[in-house]
């Protein structure tokens, strides 16, 4: 069981400092620079005690992620409440949100978290279940921006796309066939789903999506990472907002 309560590498760990969720900071011992400079002054400021490791004992905690030499000890990942996600948004006249449907590789999660946070997404809902969590390595795929953008995680994502619908949100899905992306309507309350990295969106989800966009393609290989195919699609939403 991979242990969520650390996170590494400095962008991770600059941002859980900043954001005073660190319990216990580890630096590498003999690491000098300007990286550790800033490091130590934000620890100092935040009352963080430092650890000076060995490299070999931060390689076994994060069990040989690239850590950079720093590692922090967090209180345990806060995920959102849909209901109270709705109300913050029910004054909204548009609104993003990214359902990902059984996701199952952490460096997808932390990336799409990094897109999401750049192009003002409100929040991303996972299952509980067959999905990957939080984890380090989302954390640090995602250089800290899973610390600012809200993660709910429900046990039926079908009931949330009931839950969404009664609170305006239409239903996006991706698919081979469907709306070319630069002709979506992008207007109002957006739900929308990113399918798993091999099968795609579950046959139950595909009922409830009121409309199923598509990202052409002209290559021999037909389908794009999850990462990026989310991508295409937040940073449409966010053009045709800004």
């Amino acid at each position: 069981m991979e242990n969520t309560d650390i996170i590494y590498g400095l962008h991770a760990v600059t941002e859980a400092l900043n954001l005073s969720t660190v319990n216990k900071l580890y630096v590498e011992e003999n690491l000098r620079g300007k990286n550790v400079d800033k490091i130590k002054e934000l620890a100092r400021e935040k009352k963080v005690n430092i650890s000076w490791t060995p490299k070999t004992e931060l390689n076994k905690m994060t069990d040989n992620g690239v850590h950079q030499g720093f590692v922090a000890r967090v209180s345990e990942f806060a995920y959102a409440d849909l209901d109270d996600i709705l109300s913050q948004l029910k004054e909204k006249g548009a609104a993003t949100i990214l359902i990902l449907d059984e996701l199952t590789d952490p460096h997808n999660l932390g990336s799409i978290a990094r897109t999401a946070d750049a192009t003002g997404v409100d929040a991303i809902i996972i299952p509980k279940h067959r999905s990957v969590g939080i984890t380090p390595v989302a954390v640090k795929a995602s250089t800290g921006a899973l610390q600012y953008v809200p993660v709910i995680r429900v046990t039926n994502i079908s009931q949330a796309l009931t839950k969404l619908k009664d609170n305006d949100f239409w239903i996006f899905g991706t698919d081979m066939d469907g709306t070319p992306y630069h002709k979506w309507n992008t207007a109002g309350k957006i739900a929308l789903i990113i399918g798993n990295e091999g099968k795609g969106i579950a046959l139950n989800l595909k009922k409830q999506v009121d409309e199923m966009i598509t990202i052409p393609m002209t290559g021999h290989v037909q389908s794009l990472n999850a990462s990026v195919a989310a991508g295409v699609l937040m940073y449409e939403i966010y053009k045709n907002r800004s």
